[in-house]
């Protein structure tokens, strides 16, 4: 949507009416399913949306994920019916909608006071960052299939977010931690188990900014590089003993 509302692509693109859509509908499911499979009974999960508790992001998580479906089905309605008009009025609640629900994972981490690894403030910045990534990546390899004119924008999307990505994880890697509990769960993703996956990750991402005349073949490098940062970065915060 982002796209279309910066003028380079039309309502009536492929990308805009079918491609972006599908993919965050795809995406979407995948991570309510995994949210799903994650709950210790997955068969209560309708319990967030019939007797929430609001003021846990797992509740607020499941609101925004269950308002941003919403809009996708609207979309896609307007996109089945070719009503420009629907997929309109989709976009004015989907970019927010979309916002939130790529940064309020940063805000369930946060509800964990035990992992301080996952107390950086800067984390919902970094994880729209992410998205950014992602979903550039991913709309740039349709692009490649079913409209090529518009790869150039995409691959400079790409480019900057993921310039954005690496100046973030150089910090978190660099700069001081207040706590020894963050100390040695930075020390786990630099040095210690992680590091081989952490570095690697970061430098697929890396790869995108050294080569950003290559076209289309590098989101699969930003795509996997993300992919191996977050395992390391999750698997990092749970590593460290709580006492």
């Amino acid at each position: 949507m982002l796209g279309v509302l910066a003028g380079h692509l039309s309502w009536h693109s492929v990308l805009a009416v079918w491609a972006a859509p599908l993919i965050a509908a795809a995406f979407l499911a995948a991570t309510a399913g995994l949210l799903v499979w994650d709950l210790e009974h997955p068969g209560r999960f309708v319990y967030i949306l019939t007797r929430p508790q609001w003021r846990s992001w797992l509740v607020r998580g499941g609101v925004i994920l269950t308002g941003y479906a919403a809009v996708l089905g609207v979309h896609l309605l307007g996109s089945v019916t070719g009503s420009a008009g629907l997929r309109q009025a989709a976009a004015i609640p989907g970019v927010p909608l979309a916002a939130l629900a790529a940064v309020y994972t940063a805000y369930l981490f946060a509800q964990a006071k035990a992992r301080d690894l996952w107390q950086n403030p800067l984390l919902p910045a970094h994880m729209l960052v992410q998205a950014g990534v992602a979903g550039s990546a991913a709309l740039l390899l349709a692009a490649v299939w079913w409209q090529p004119r518009a790869a150039g924008w995409l691959e400079w999307v790409l480019l900057g977010t993921c310039a954005a990505h690496v100046l973030l994880v150089l910090g978190e890697a660099g700069i001081g931690h207040p706590t020894e509990h963050a100390r040695l769960a930075v020390h786990e993703l630099t040095r210690g188990g992680l590091a081989r996956v952490y570095w690697a990750g970061f430098g697929l991402v890396a790869a995108v900014i050294a080569a950003p005349a290559a076209g289309a073949w590098v989101a699969p490098l930003a795509l996997a590089g993300l992919a191996a940062y977050e395992h390391a970065y999750v698997q990092a915060g749970e590593r460290v003993p709580l006492a």
